[in-house]
Order: C-alpha cells, then structure tokens, then sequence
C-alpha cells in the first residue's frame, strides 16, 4: 500500500532533516522524487545517496516557482520547506521577522500548490499533497508568535485545498510535528530551563526523530490513506492531548 510504483513527488526543504528524510522513505517506496531547495549545492548530497532529482527555486519568487514548476507532471508534492523565525513575545516580535516567516511557511506553501495543481488536475491521475505544518498551530507555544501563526495558516490552507480539490481526487494533509532536535532547535529547545519542562508534559517524554517524522508523511501520500483528507495530524508525543 505504500509502493509508488514510479509516481512523480516533489519535496521542498529537501536539504534540511525531515525534508531529507523523505526523500530517502520514498525513494525507498519506489517513487520518482524531486529533491527541491534553493541552491542545487545543498542537494548534492542527497540526490546522489537517492537518486532524487534536484530542483532549486526561491519560495519567495512567484514567477520563480512557476518557471520551476510549470513544466512538472507531478502526483504528489510535501511541502516541507520551512523558516523559524524569531524566538519572541508579541510585544517584542520584529515585524519583517513575522512577513519572512509568514512568506517562507504560508506564501511559499500555497503558491507551490497553485502552481502545481494544474498540472495534477490535467493529468487526471488524482495525487496528494501533504503540508508539514507544527505542534505550534495547535497549542500556545510561548514566544512563537510568528512561526505559530505561519503555521496556523499552511493549516488552514490545507483544509481549504482539501475541500477544492477533493473533486479532483487530490487529497490534502498537513503532519503537526513536535520538536526535532536538529542543530537548529537545539538552540533554544536544548536549554534545561525550556526543554526539560516541555518534555515533562509530553506522555512519550522525548523528541521526534526525523525518520518518525517522515514515516506519517510517506503514509498520507500512499493509497495506504485513500480515505484522509483534510486533517492535521499530531506527531508530538501526545503533547497537544492535555
């Protein structure tokens, strides 16, 4: 059931921990993966290891994402790529911070979904899209202001894609994952005083490896979930269930 036989994916964010870690569990299932990032240096590596096809554009640029993805005959895309932002209060949150972080997780999202669908609906082979979205969309996270907000969108963007284009057979998701304790988070989420309280009200009591992360992302992509669309699924350890 999670066998793509040859089925065409994009990946952005495939440069980075989760993004990486899907490309390599679907080209393990036997899909055609199209490694995305900004730069074709970052994806090297990975496409190499894989196999994957790489692809580089600017989430920020409208036309840049179109003249990427205009010629793709795509079945499925993950939206994984993503910006943290700033660790701030409301009343401390630096403004062009809030537009970056808005623009990389919501804007760039559904524009990669505008410009893609088309293409899926044409083909009439229906597809899926799954949105990598956050805990933070779900519950308050203390000075995540921004990124809880961006990512409160890209999940509201999926229900309402999932609501348009289910009549096409194109099934839309998003994964609501916990912290990832990759260098980046490590900054903040690794101090005692913010990380050991936070795992202290999680049942599971640890951080999500990327591979666990990855694993739910290749299922809602799979005929494996023929029947979800719409959600936004918790991968935190049970967090969000107090």
């Amino acid at each position: 059931m999670t066998d793509f036989n040859g089925r065409t994916i994009l990946v952005t964010g495939a440069a980075g921990g989760i993004g990486s870690a899907t490309v390599r569990q679907l080209a393990t299932a036997g899909a055609k993966v199209i490694a995305a990032a900004r730069t074709l240096e970052s994806l090297a590596p990975l496409c190499e290891e894989t196999g994957a096809q790489p692809l580089a554009f600017d989430l920020g640029s409208e036309e840049g994402i179109r003249d990427a993805l205009e010629d793709l005959e795509l079945w499925g895309i993950v939206n994984c790529a993503g910006f943290g932002g700033e660790i701030a209060k409301p009343q401390e949150t630096d403004i062009n911070v809030f537009d970056q972080v808005m623009s990389v997780n919501a804007r760039g999202a559904l524009l990669v979904i505008k410009h893609a669908v088309p293409s899926m609906i044409r083909q009439g082979n229906g597809g899926a899209i799954v949105n990598v979205s956050s805990q933070a969309s779900l519950v308050a996270l203390a000075s995540h202001v921004s990124y809880g907000a961006s990512k409160a969108a890209l999940d509201s963007i999926t229900r309402v894609s999932a609501l348009e284009l289910g009549r096409h057979n194109i099934r839309v998701n998003s994964v609501n994952p916990t912290v990832v304790m990759t260098e980046m988070s490590n900054f903040y989420w690794g101090r005692a005083e913010i990380g050991e309280p936070f795992l202290e009200q999680m049942p599971l009591g640890r951080w999500a490896t990327v591979d666990e992360i990855a694993a739910p992302i290749v299922f809602l992509l799979s005929d494996a979930a023929a029947m979800i669309t719409g959600v936004a699924l918790p991968i935190d350890g049970g967090y969000t269930c107090r």
